[in-house]
């Protein structure tokens, strides 16, 4: 298993980064906390999950060991493949996920393009007491800053963009999307932003 990669990112996309990692280009589709902490030309780090698959293989970055472990543990949930966790993972910080399987909201969960309500309740019913401790940091990355509430304009674009880009939709197409949502609502709500991108662009 890759547990990490350090090295210097050499391009960052809407909802990945290519990180040099000793003369070895190491694309990673990453969450938009992870994406927040890499700056193209400096040495940055992110927490890893390796999933490998017939025709390929695929690294997803986080910015710490907690978020990866929450998107290894959604994974073991029916239906949940790694995309859709890294969308969820795009909506929802550590804590809010937490709150929202612990509480039972499944109307949290169904902010997530991709999960309707028998998957948030398949969701709730199959991680309940899976999620409850957080992992902490061996010292090697920093603990993630928590959410979407609160993030700038564009930080909240991004994340937008992010989620699109997790659920199948083109960079050039997410990013045009989560700029008109974001000019023309008056929502905060990352959620909220990205069920509008993707009705935008369901329409198109």
């Amino acid at each position: 298993m890759i547990a990490f990669l350090t090295g210097r990112v050499a391009a960052r996309g809407a909802g990945s980064a290519v990180i040099d990692v000793g003369g070895v280009g190491m694309t990673v589709q990453c969450t938009p906390s992870a994406l927040s902490r890499l700056h193209v030309g400096e040495t940055g780090t992110v927490a890893t999950s390796l999933i490998v698959r017939e025709d390929s293989l695929t690294l997803f970055g986080f910015a710490d060991d907690d978020e990866r472990h929450l998107f290894e543990q959604l994974q073991t949930a029916s239906g949940v493949g790694p995309r859709l966790a890294l969308a969820i993972l795009s909506v929802h910080n550590p804590a809010g996920l937490r709150q929202a399987v612990a509480t039972e909201d499944t109307a949290a969960l169904t902010r997530v393009p991709g999960i309707g309500r028998k998957g948030a309740q398949r969701i709730v019913l199959e991680l309940a007491g899976k999620l409850e401790s957080p992992v902490l940091t061996d010292g090697t990355l920093p603990p993630a800053e928590g959410a979407a509430a609160g993030a700038s304009d564009a930080a909240r674009r991004a994340q937008v963009v992010s989620g699109l880009v997790n659920l199948g939709w083109s960079a050039k197409d997410a990013e045009a999307a989560a700029a008109a949502v974001t000019a023309e609502s008056q929502s905060t709500d990352v959620a909220v932003l990205l069920r509008t991108a993707l009705r935008r662009l369901s329409r198109a």
